[in-house]
């Protein structure tokens, strides 16, 4: 497959270029922004401006676009960090626990990480004994877990979804 040239804005040479990176930058920034809007920030016109977000999306740099929502306006006082140790590390059962772990909204990220068998989840909930139900009935439940390991939020520093981009070298 060849790859996209100028004329259909995608990277020619497969590299991002200036306005690729900087339609990145400005949508982590501010996803509601028009297409005129966004043009005007980057220096290009919309056209262009609209075939560069349109191939971005067509070829995964962008996965989507969502709300940020201030999780305590809606009731949701607890953050928690859950490290979560499996009682026997192989396949099967590690994707068993994957799977149910995908299902549980309460855990808005789950990471696997390096240890025996050893998921890093972060879980919300409206307060301490709500957290403490979904530890005992849910998370001790779930397949494959041999225990559990609770942190809590005591204040945000830093809560940015956005990447950084820093290392990208734009070509053009």
């Amino acid at each position: 497959m060849p790859v996209p040239g100028p004329d259909d804005d995608g990277p020619a040479g497969g590299e991002l270029d200036r306005y690729h990176v900087a339609i990145l930058a400005e949508l982590q920034r501010e996803a509601r922004l028009s297409n005129a809007e966004l043009a005007a920030r980057i220096g290009l016109s919309p056209a262009p401006t609209w075939r560069r977000v349109r191939w971005l999306e067509e070829q995964g740099f962008i996965t989507g676009y969502r709300a940020e929502i201030d999780r305590r306006k809606i009731g949701l006082g607890v953050l928690a960090f859950v490290r979560v140790d499996a009682d026997r590390n192989n396949g099967a059962a590690t994707k068993q626990l994957e799977e149910a772990i995908r299902q549980l909204p309460e855990v808005i990220a789950c990471h696997y990480i390096s240890g025996a068998g050893t998921f890093e989840l972060e879980v919300m909930a409206t307060d301490l004994d709500a957290f403490s139900r979904f530890s005992i009935d849910t998370l001790l439940n779930l397949p494959n877990v041999k225990d559990i390991h609770t942190s809590f939020s005591l204040g945000e520093v830093k809560a940015s979804g956005a990447l950084p981009l820093g290392h990208l070298k734009p070509k053009g």
